[in-house]
Formats: structure tokens, C-alpha cells, sequence
């Protein structure tokens, strides 16, 4: 059984991943059938770089992905365009529900950001409250020798 999987390269504690086709039964490192795309997990967003055809071809062909990959693809829509296409659906139908698909993505990515910065201010506010100092009260106030 063939699997798209991440195969792992890179420095220690620095990993990059190849999304590569392979048979289900050799190591996560070792033999694999084509390598389809990257991902690099260590950029901020994660930086996922795919042969779009050659995943759907994969996918089209049976591979089944992993989780990881799954959630990578759904990401990037493809599993959308291939849910669509085994459906049954046109090309035309395929390309608004896409472009659809990528008008939602942007409206959520714009509003994870304003929430972020909302939190970002908010934390900003609440360390320099935290931080002002504080007046002494007449009571703990020294006496003055008169």
C-alpha cells in the first residue's frame, strides 16, 4: 500500500520534511517511491511547498495520507479539489469552489491576526499597569522629627 508520509531531513533539532509516496511497509526514512512537495515547520507561517498535480495523481491512484499530511493538503485545498473531482465535479464548479475556498482562508488568517494583536496590546497593557509605582500611604509613611 502506498502512503504519502513526511520523511524527515535536516540538522538535529532543526527538522525539515519531504512529503514523499512511499510503500507503507519501509522506514520513515529509508526507500521511497517520488517526493512530492516540503514543509518546513520552522518558518512563521510554515512554509509547505507541493507538485499540486502530482499529489492529486498520488491521491487519485489510492495513496492514502497520513494525518500530518492530511492536515498539510487541507491547508493548502488540496483535498478540496480532490474531494470535488471525485464527486464528479466540472472544472468550473472545481475553480469557484476554489476560489470560494481562498476568499475564506484570507478572511481567516485576517482575523487570527487581529485577535493576536488584540492579545498582543492587551498583555502590553497589563505590564505597564503591573509596573507603575506605587504611592505611599500616610499610614506606612515615615514620621517626619519636628
Amino acid at each position: 500500500m502506498v502512503k504519502l508520509r513526511l520523511r524527515r531531513v535536516g540538522r538535529k533539532k532543526l527538522p525539515l520534511y519531504k512529503i514523499v509516496a512511499a510503500d507503507s511497509r519501509a522506514p520513515r526514512d529509508g526507500r521511497f517511491i517520488e517526493a512530492v512537495g516540503n514543509y518546513n515547520p520552522n518558518n512563521n507561517p510554515a512554509m509547505i511547498d507541493l507538485k499540486e498535480e502530482r499529489v492529486l495523481y498520488w491521491l487519485n491512484t489510492g495513496a492514502k495520507p497520513t494525518e500530518t499530511v492530511k492536515n498539510l493538503f487541507s491547508l493548502k485545498g488540496i483535498m478540496l479539489r480532490h474531494h470535488l473531482t471525485k464527486k464528479g465535479a466540472d472544472e468550473n464548479k472545481i475553480t469557484e469552489e476554489m476560489t470560494k475556498w481562498s476568499s475564506l482562508q484570507e478572511a481567516k488568517l485576517q482575523k487570527m491576526e487581529a485577535k493576536r494583536l488584540k492579545r498582543k496590546t492587551s498583555k502590553k497593557k497589563k505590564s505597564a499597569e503591573g509596573e507603575k509605582p506605587e504611592q505611599p500611604s500616610e499610614k506606612t509613611a515615615a514620621p517626619t522629627a519636628g
